[in-house]
């Protein structure tokens, strides 16, 4: 899981990249592109040398480079998979699609850490737990693409307009409401890839308990999160 202050040094904004992850890629899949090199550059600013490996963000998208279909759970390679401090994720994609990654370790089952190996429910740990279980995948709960309105026009767009769509979110950490989800609608508020849809586009940061995204709101962060996308290595 990417953490916040990653996503706000990468994009040089305190209210993160938005939906629009190219990062300085052009051209047809730049989207994805640009996300791989975010997992990529983050990677390797925790543990220097880490950008060795092949990075891939869990991302699904309408078209790729070649025009077609992509679904996040088939650029991740087949496990098994860590975390920055060697605990379990998952052995195999069995295991990885569901719920809560399967066969996790205890520590990070409910609570997918970042790059540093912190749960991201609380990232500074002298400070309270945050509201950011919100993150990026554009998928269904199989991994594969939620639909042509899921992934912010292939992860190119940052509009406040929701001309782009809205994103689809999985949940870091799972999270529990009283009386359903935010705004109705297909939800299962404790999935990891694939929760609910996000306000829209925009760049935006909340880590505030709010109930959801507040009428109006537009952002990608604005439920519960910053626009954080998780990344796996192709190889452990």
């Amino acid at each position: 899981m990417t953490s916040l202050a990653a996503m706000r040094e990468l994009s040089g904004s305190q209210d993160g990249f938005g939906g629009d992850l190219r990062f300085g890629e052009t051209g047809q899949g730049a989207g994805l592109r640009g996300a791989d090199k975010i997992c990529t550059t983050i990677a390797e600013k925790s543990m220097p040398g880490a950008a060795s490996k092949t990075w891939r963000a869990f991302l699904s998208a309408a078209a790729g480079e070649d025009g077609n279909q992509v679904d996040a759970i088939d650029r991740i390679g087949e496990g098994p998979w860590y975390d920055r401090l060697g605990r379990l994720v998952a052995n195999n994609k069995d295991e990885l699609i569901g719920e809560r990654p399967g066969g996790a370790d205890a520590a990070i089952g409910d609570d997918l850490p970042n790059e540093d190996g912190v749960p991201n429910h609380q990232p500074d740990p002298s400070q309270p737990e945050v509201d950011n279980h919100d993150t990026l995948t554009g998928s269904n709960q199989e991994g594969r693409l939620s639909g042509p309105t899921a992934t912010c026009n292939d992860w190119t767009s940052a509009t406040g307009d929701r001309s782009s769509g809205k994103p689809r979110l999985g949940h870091s950490w799972p999270r529990n409401f009283g009386g359903g989800g935010p705004g109705g609608g297909d939800f299962n508020m404790a999935h990891w890839i694939s929760a609910h849809d996000a306000a829209g586009c925009s760049p935006s940061v909340n880590l505030v308990d709010a109930g959801g995204p507040q009428q109006g709101a537009t952002g990608v962060g604005s439920g519960g999160g910053y626009g954080g996308i998780y990344c796996f290595a192709l190889t452990p």
